[in-house]
């Protein structure tokens, strides 16, 4: 088994971290600058900074604050939100982002990731992914978000999952486990998934979703969205087939700490860095 990551998540709203359930009731967890420098010396792979408000209010990332966290890390560092263009992309990049994570943007146009993917190389392209299960009798959305994405819809694929821009308030009715094949071919080196139905509930990773999109696609995935114990984690990778697993609040509250969780999953046969 390859070494399996555990990321710290910066999910940023007005330049303060914060964290909710299911994408809403957001409270405040604080500053992302002292936190991302605390999780680089507790260990942490990698840290994930998301401005989650920056699509759905029409702004760009924050990249005063990308720079500022990323002076902080000597750990690779992804940044996503309100990613919108190409150039988007270099400029969060030469603030010292390892990678950049795009979600909507590439949804209503997938030719930026290819794009991007030519320009900079598929190890700094993170396609975001945020999927919510469908009702048995789900026939999509009222209109079509996505008129230019040709991906396969959750109605027509017969359920499963469909994916959400603009920070979870918009179903594209685009399948989950399609667009992540899409996104693949497209020039996408890694997939972050994050389950709507089990962010913030600490009911554990959803695993059936993560497997799903981990054994179609030949690029890593992270699981994102539920993990609440320390066997959550290792059942993320056992069962969920993940190749990272993602948590927020645990971490920002000391619920559990990164070394813990590594040590518990190293206990459980799973190769992690300590």
């Amino acid at each position: 088994m390859h070494t399996i990551r555990v990321i710290p998540c910066l999910d940023v709203d007005n330049g303060r971290v914060v964290k909710g359930v299911n994408f809403v009731d957001l409270v405040d967890a604080g500053d992302p600058v002292e936190i991302a420098a605390a999780y680089d010396m507790e260990g942490a792979d990698e840290v994930v900074f998301l401005d989650i408000t920056a699509s759905s209010d029409g702004r760009k990332t924050a990249v005063e604050l990308a720079r500022a966290v990323a002076a902080k890390l000597f750990i690779p560092f992804t940044v996503g939100g309100g990613i919108r263009t190409v150039e988007d992309f270099r400029n969060i990049l030469r603030e010292g982002a390892d990678k950049v994570a795009v979600n909507s943007a590439a949804i209503r146009n997938p030719d930026l990731i290819s794009e991007a993917a030519a320009k900079f190389g598929s190890q700094c392209v993170v396609v975001a992914i945020d999927a919510r299960r469908c009702e048995a009798d789900y026939k999509g959305p009222a209109e079509d978000i996505a008129p230019d994405n040709n991906t396969p819809r959750a109605a027509d694929t017969k359920g499963g999952w469909t994916i959400y821009l603009n920070g979870g308030r918009v179903d594209t009715g685009i399948d989950a486990v399609e667009w992540a094949k899409a996104a693949e071919r497209l020039g996408a080196g890694e997939i972050l998934l994050t389950s709507m139905d089990k962010d913030g509930t600490k009911s554990g990773f959803d695993n059936e979703l993560t497997r799903a999109v981990a054994d179609s696609v030949g690029i890593p995935v992270i699981a994102s969205g539920g993990a609440g114990s320390l066997e959550h984690f290792a059942s993320g990778v056992k069962e969920g087939h993940a190749d990272a697993v993602l948590a927020a609040s645990l971490f920002h509250f000391k619920e559990l700490e990164i070394n813990e969780v590594k040590r518990y999953m190293q206990s459980e046969g799973i190769e992690v860095r300590l």
